[in-house]
């Protein structure tokens, strides 16, 4: 799966965060020429960017995504749509409309604009009108510009979230960070975040459990892919 992700991607260089079960990735993975950035700890999908920054420093392409490792489905023609936007606006989220909204960060947008990202945690609590009003999800795939994305990366490590978590038995609190949060910071120095759209919520579902694993290799075979 996750080989099949790294050749939908755009040609450029391309780096995996490891962390869980990292030799068996990096088997999976030897016969493609990429890189691996440790991510020591679990510490949010924030943490898994600051991991990759020393990456981000020495390649030379101007544009990035950030996509994750269980999201088979998305087609090559998204990843381009992303890139596209970036014409516009330094950074771009991926959303999509799905049917229920379920536990999803939602888009809270303003045009072509979004203003913020709005986890469950949060929106659930907002009166039904103002729940109702946003309607695209975030989908947990960005397009950045190299410059700008580096040079927020500095703020976002000053921005940790306390989380508490169950681990080895034990409740532990420890500081996570989120990529969401980029789009905060950057509104309050004056710049912009797009989106684009999905084709629908099939292409950006995560593969978490057996059930989603069939679903996906069932829908897999109902679509073809360029690899080019």
């Amino acid at each position: 799966m996750l080989v099949h992700i790294l050749r939908q991607l755009p040609p450029g260089p391309k780096a995996v965060v490891v962390h869980h079960r990292r030799e068996e990735v990096r088997k999976a993975t030897r016969d493609l020429d990429i890189a691996y950035c440790d991510q020591p700890v679990a510490n949010g999908t924030g943490g898994a960017l600051l991991a990759a920054r020393p990456f981000l420093k020495t390649v030379e392409a101007p544009h990035v995504i950030v996509t994750m490792g269980d999201v088979p489905l998305v087609r090559r023609e998204t990843y381009d749509a992303l890139l596209a936007r970036l014409a516009d606006r330094p950074f771009v989220v991926l959303g999509f409309e799905p049917g229920d909204r379920k536990r999803y960060g939602l888009l809270d947008t303003s045009g072509p604009v979004v203003r913020r990202i709005i986890e469950w945690t949060y929106w659930r609590r907002f009166p039904k009108a103002d729940r109702e009003a946003l309607r695209v999800c975030n989908a947990g795939i960005y397009a950045a510009r190299r410059g700008t994305l580096l040079d927020y990366l500095d703020r976002l490590e000053q921005r940790p979230h306390r989380v508490v978590k169950e681990q080895m038995g034990r409740t532990v609190e420890i500081p996570e960070f989120f990529i969401t949060d980029l789009v905060e910071l950057m509104a309050e120095d004056g710049l912009e975040t797009g989106y684009a759209l999905a084709r629908d919520e099939t292409e950006v579902m995560g593969v978490d459990d057996p059930a989603s694993l069939r679903r996906a290799q069932r829908l897999f075979g109902l679509h073809s892919f360029r690899t080019d």
